[in-house]
């Protein structure tokens, strides 16, 4: 699957007019309302789900959507500053009382969002509609320099839409949602020659902070994967005896290996089972015949280092991805999941945050680095440069991985 045009492009979201964030904040909300009719189907007007550290309640995160929105646009003092915006600048009061001490994630802690006081489905639903009522006023009058965070507020909402799928998946809601294109296995590898590449955005237009400042770096010769690893070529893994063999997993690796088995009798990727001889995938809810020529998909950054190690194979670095992409984007085909790196998330040098400093500061910790996308992601965030970032356990998230050689 194509991952849509390169970074500067005419016609990406991150070059968009004011009539190209118009129809991206109408895209935006219909893909979240189009969620949300799918969840209400399943569980109701009160959205409740049980707790998980992986998850949030619906109800909250609609809340929190339409906040995170006014807070950035139509209550932002600083706005006219752009990037140089201070975000502890006072604000002007929420249209809804008590906004802050319920939806603002830097500060309500997420164990108690399932026990917060907030509006039903249709006092939150009116808060979106107001939210999004004051943006579109304004938008016409804003100078350039304001619509960065016009630009943030559809992009925040694309990645909570996205979110509710991965939530989908692990509690079994149905969910619409067409599932990747096969793998086209003849593609193989791409060779590269290394050499300079510039890592991160250049481009002019939106970037997230963690893509800042661009940077030169170095690459030595290698050849990486045409296309995400297949289930056809991870089951083999499986079928070796992968998850029962030490020496493939790292330290952090095993731990979650033995952890497995504990607590499921068996360790074997996340939604998968066998039924005789024929392997199934569960996909919201449903337990369906696994296609092999699928991307392999729920895989932890354990799983990706392990079948690389069996195979005699590596991730690649983050670089390697974004070059391979860029530079050869007539055969490196992506999309179809999320990608497992062997880079660390971490500050590029000379790296400043953005006025929304919590997107990327607080998680420099060493998780690794994702490159790519998922059927979950909107055309709006899928981009070459951009980076996401998961913990390495993380298996509800759309991830597999491709792998590289030298």
């Amino acid at each position: 699957m194509a991952g849509g045009p390169s970074p500067g492009w005419p016609g990406h979201f991150r070059q968009a007019g004011r009539d190209g964030l118009r129809a991206a904040l109408a895209a935006s909300r219909a893909n979240l309302l189009d969620r949300l009719a799918d969840y209400r189907a399943a569980l109701g007007d009160r959205l409740l789900v049980p707790y998980a550290g992986e998850l949030n309640p619906p109800l909250w995160e609609l809340g929190h959507i339409a906040w995170f929105e006014e807070f950035w646009v139509a209550r932002n003092p600083e706005r006219a500053a752009g990037l140089a915006a201070k975000a502890e600048t006072p604000r002007p009061p929420s249209v809804l009382a008590a906004a802050d001490a319920c939806y603002d994630s830097s500060r309500v802690a997420h164990a108690t969002r399932w026990q917060l006081p907030l509006p039903d489905l249709a006092g939150t639903l009116d808060y979106l509609a107001a939210v999004r009522e004051a943006t579109l006023a304004g938008l016409d009058a804003m100078p350039d320099s304001e619509l960065y965070f016009v630009q943030l507020a559809v992009l925040h909402e694309d990645m909570h839409a996205e979110a509710w799928a991965y939530m989908a998946q692990t509690l079994g809601l149905p969910l619409r949602l067409n599932p990747p294109p096969a793998i086209a296995e003849a593609a193989g590898e791409i060779a590269l020659a290394g050499g300079d590449w510039l890592l991160g955005s250049a481009e002019a237009g939106f970037a997230f902070d963690n893509e800042l400042p661009p940077g030169p770096v170095r690459l030595a010769p290698f050849a990486i994967d045409a296309e995400a690893v297949s289930w056809r070529r991870y089951l083999p893994f499986i079928a070796a005896d992968g998850y029962g063999r030490p020496e493939f997993w790292s330290k952090n690796g095993n731990s979650w290996r033995q952890a497995q088995i504990a607590e499921r009798g068996v360790a074997l990727p996340r939604y998968l089972r066998r039924r005789g001889e024929a392997w199934e995938i569960r996909r919201f809810g449903r337990w369906q015949e696994l296609d092999p020529e699928q991307p392999a998909v729920h895989l932890t950054h354990f799983e990706a280092e392990a079948w690389c190690r069996w195979a005699g194979r590596r991730l690649p670095g983050e670089a390697e991805w974004e070059m391979a992409c860029l530079s050869r984007p007539e055969a490196f085909r992506w999309g179809g999941v999320w990608e497992w790196t062997a880079s660390a998330f971490a500050p590029f040098p000379g790296f400043a945050p953005h006025p929304y400093a919590d997107y990327s500061r607080p998680w420099f910790d060493g998780r690794p680095v994702l490159r790519g996308a998922s059927p979950a992601t909107s055309a709006r965030l899928r981009h070459a440069r951009y980076r996401n970032y998961f913990t390495a356990e993380r298996n509800d998230i759309f991830a597999g991985f491709r792998s590289c050689a030298g």
